[in-house]
């Protein structure tokens, strides 16, 4: 009796690009006349970095669950695997004739970034042919980044990639379980929030972001308590791609072309403010495919070793934790704890404030804001950390005043009282610098300021003063205008050249909106 053949294959690895829809390898793949194996490994040492949580798993795992069932509906439900993902590959060999792998280009972590290039180096060694495809606006290998943004919008005016009619089954392997949060991880807190993932909630929340939410999101953008309801809260679906960019950007240019501006007003402002910074989105993440190692060094390399030395644990603890004594930053703090997600602005401000005010290390705090971030997005997680500590050298150094910000963008203490129960009872006039009542104002509103609620762990204006002063010495020394040019030609937006060959031109507070940072909603 002849041996049977065995059967050949194509692997469609799945990494940050969890959807069928606009999916360039899956489609690839679907073209060859081979068998496609649909194919997500659980990698057990990525969930064991220091920027990796159960929220984030959480939410790819409902992600994993309903693109198996869009798989299946294609032909072959995706398969997932446990481990390494070169053994996870050696074991397939085995079991077939593996021709071709497909998948789309992660710019992601250095882990990552070192995973992909051993399964590169296996492929090579094994004659297996691995064809990768460019992911969302980011170019790779750019030789010029004049010419990034001219590349990025010919991607974005591109037709969308077909679904695939179908696919080809491979016979004989078993698809695996998605596992549980808790056989990812020992320890495991379920209790925190975590929105929802899969594709099918991505389209619900675009659907309402342009329906009916999209007329107020420029008005309520930097409200903490507003911004949960009227952001776009896109960002966790783009993050784990169960949303293509390019299908946001084509249904925000349909809806702002085709509404109606009666029926919506202020929605075509809000729309073209949220394209530009689907665009800044991308710009950031090409920052961390131009320059991996931003993920752990400073932009500007005259900045490092500013603040390492002096770490403060106590400081970190408080500040992570909520326990900093400014109402309006520990609010901030609980509610994105709790919720996975707040508003940009909000982000910034903590950031600056661990930076300047606790004078604490961007890659210190840069690992508690990955864990609680849902949206988590290492291209503008560590370009957005350097630029909120004002070490990339290209950027104006901006500074956040906690107690202004508290009276501008939560005047009643509304938000501070919802998310610090221990100033419930404080009234709008104390409520954004409780330590200023007297023990019997204190007494009345039942607080006792270092013991039921801290007193801030530094005042503001002195913190501030010596934070400028330890910023300036750096802009001053020999060589810095020099570097921060270097730094701009290879990761500065070419929408306006810097000031003074590149040079932070003074250090300011950050109270007026800006644009480019605003893109995370």
């Amino acid at each position: 009796m002849p041996k049977q053949a065995v059967q050949k294959i194509d692997i469609v690895w799945f990494k940050r690009d969890l959807r069928v829809q606009d999916h360039a390898p899956l489609e690839a793949a679907s073209q060859t006349g081979n068998s496609v194996l649909p194919l997500y490994v659980v990698e057990g040492d990525y969930w064991a970095q220091p920027f990796a949580s159960e929220r984030h798993w959480l939410f790819l795992e409902a992600c994993l669950t309903e693109l198996r069932k869009d798989c299946a509906a294609l032909g072959m439900p995706l398969v997932v695997r446990i481990g390494d993902v070169c053994a996870v590959l050696v074991d397939l060999q085995k079991q077939f004739d593996l021709q071709s792998i497909y998948a789309h280009e992660e710019t992601g972590n250095g882990w990552t970034y070192e995973r992909d290039k051993r399964v590169l180096n296996w492929c090579r060694d094994n004659e297996i042919l691995f064809h990768e495809f460019p992911s969302n606006g980011v170019v790779r290998r750019l030789a010029n980044r004049d010419k990034w943004s001219f590349e990025r919008n010919r991607r974005m005016a591109q037709d969308m990639t077909p679904m695939p009619k179908a696919l080809r089954p491979v016979d004989g392997v078993d698809s695996g379980v998605i596992p549980d949060v808790k056989n990812v991880f020992q320890d495991s807190w379920i209790s925190r929030e975590v929105q929802q993932g899969g594709r099918s909630a991505g389209q619900g929340v675009l659907k309402s972001f342009v329906d009916s939410r999209v007329s107020q999101y420029l008005k309520c953008l930097s409200a903490p308590g507003l911004s949960e309801q009227y952001a776009s809260r896109l960002s966790p679906h783009l993050t784990w791609g169960t949303l293509s960019v390019r299908e946001v950007v084509k249904t925000l240019s349909h809806y702002k072309n085709n509404a109606d501006p009666r029926e919506l007003p202020g929605s075509r402002r809000s729309l073209s403010a949220f394209q530009s910074r689907l665009s800044w989105r991308c710009h950031f993440i090409q920052k961390l495919e131009d320059q991996p190692s931003i993920e752990t060094k400073c932009m500007h390399d005259f900045f490092e070793g500013l603040r390492e030395s002096e770490h403060n644990q106590d400081y970190y603890d408080a500040w992570k934790n909520g326990m900093t004594g400014y109402p309006f930053i520990d609010a901030c703090m609980r509610n994105l704890n709790h919720n996975g997600w707040i508003t940009f602005r909000m982000r910034a401000m903590l950031v600056s404030f661990a930076s300047y005010n606790l004078w604490l290390d961007w890659r210190k705090t840069g690992y508690h804001l990955a864990q609680v971030f849902t949206d988590y997005e290492p291209g503008i997680h560590y370009s957005q950390l350097q630029m909120q500590s004002g070490v990339t050298g290209i950027n104006t150094v901006r500074i956040y005043n906690p107690v202004k910000q508290s009276m501008d963008h939560d005047p009643t203490g509304a938000f501070i009282r919802r998310w610090v129960p221990e100033l419930q009872e404080v009234g709008s006039d104390w409520i954004h610098e409780p330590w200023k009542m007297d023990a019997g104002q204190q007494q009345k509103a039942q607080l006792k300021i270092g013991d039921t609620y801290p007193a801030p762990l530094t005042e503001h204006a002195s913190a501030v003063k010596l934070a400028r002063a330890k910023m300036a010495e750096v802009f001053r020394r020999e060589g810095f205008r020099q570097t921060s040019k270097v730094v701009y030609e290879k990761l500065g937006s070419r929408r306006r050249k810097p000031k003074r060959s590149g040079r932070p031109s003074k250090v300011k507070p950050a109270e007026k909106p800006n644009a480019q940072l605003s893109f995370f909603e």
